[in-house]
């Protein structure tokens, strides 16, 4: 992966922490902590992001039994012949 040089200004405190990290072994340089922390932000917000889809969909209406067969008109008709309601079909 190529890398792009990105100059930052620490307070003293902060820098004195990531050089910390870095003597006690916690990461190689300092550029790699922050890259570590960019990287746990990254994936803490993708994890908030899909909690709040999942919460989305649980939270959207009268759930309803999925089965593999729902991408096809043929399980819909399935579906519709044991009496059950497709909110939001596009086929029914």
């Amino acid at each position: 992966m190529a890398m792009a040089s990105l100059n930052i200004s620490l307070p003293q405190s902060l820098k004195d922490y990531v050089e910390g990290q870095v003597s006690q072994g916690g990461c190689s340089t300092p550029s790699e902590c922050l890259r570590q922390l960019v990287r746990q932000d990254q994936k803490r917000r993708a994890e908030e992001r899909l909690e709040s889809l999942l919460l989305e969909g649980l939270n959207s209406g009268t759930p309803i039994e999925i089965n593999w067969n729902w991408s096809s008109p043929i399980g819909i008709e399935t579906a519709i012949e044991q009496g059950r309601e497709i909110p939001n079909c596009t086929w029914c």
